[in-house]
């Protein structure tokens, strides 16, 4: 209980921080309340997945990190550089922590093998469809794929398989509500970061995503 209660206060204290980055890089304000609370509903959620573990700090970090991000996106569609690019040392020191720790070299082995075929996916669908998959969420790939492969492979696979699907849906209603065309830009990064966060709530202790992936 305690841990969620502090996990709570991290978030709120964060969200607040983010509305200020929101209304640098978009040119508006946002109420403080919708990060804030935002980002302590991640936060609270992934102490309750991990627990007082090594690795849950780098899964905070994320969470603090998914909020903005995906704010930013909607209104921009664009994914910062200092947000994203400032995620790969993060990321990586997060994940040797927990490796150094528990004697995890496999698991961070994976974990940046996961971000780097994450990566070199998003970097093709970019080089076929540039208009469709930004350099944004090229950048965003690593740090994301490397997060989720540290759980492992499957929950990977269901973090990416979740963001396109989650896309599609979306894609789909708008235009049966004929709220958008068949040209219309969208921003991805908000449904990868949806997608990632299914993932990794729903995988099991071991790293198992059950059910995410099509058998």
């Amino acid at each position: 209980m305690i841990l969620l209660v502090l996990a709570a206060i991290v978030g709120l204290f964060s969200g607040w921080a983010a509305s200020r980055v929101i209304a640098h890089e978009t040119g508006r304000s946002i109420p403080i309340a919708i990060p804030a609370f935002t980002t302590a509903a991640l936060c609270i959620a992934a102490a309750w997945r991990f627990g007082l573990a090594w690795d849950l700090p780098v899964y905070v970090y994320f969470a603090m990190l998914s909020v903005p991000l995906t704010i930013i996106d909607l209104r921009t569609h664009r994914l910062p550089n200092p947000l994203t690019l400032s995620a790969y040392p993060l990321v990586l020191v997060g994940l040797v922590i927990p490796a150094v720790a528990w004697d995890a070299w496999s698991g961070l082995g994976r974990s940046i093998a996961g971000g780097v075929a994450l990566l070199a996916f998003f970097l093709l669908l970019h080089i076929i469809n540039p208009s469709g998959m930004g350099l944004g969420d090229v950048k965003l790939s690593a740090p994301m794929g490397a997060l989720l492969a540290w759980l492992s492979w499957p929950t990977l696979l269901a973090g990416a398989f979740v963001g396109f699907v989650l896309a599609a849906l979306v894609g789909v209603t708008l235009l049966a509500m004929r709220r958008a065309g068949p040209k219309s830009a969208m921003p991805f990064g908000p449904f990868m970061l949806a997608g990632a966060w299914v993932a990794i709530l729903a995988s099991s202790a071991d790293g198992i995503a059950p059910g995410l992936i099509p058998s």
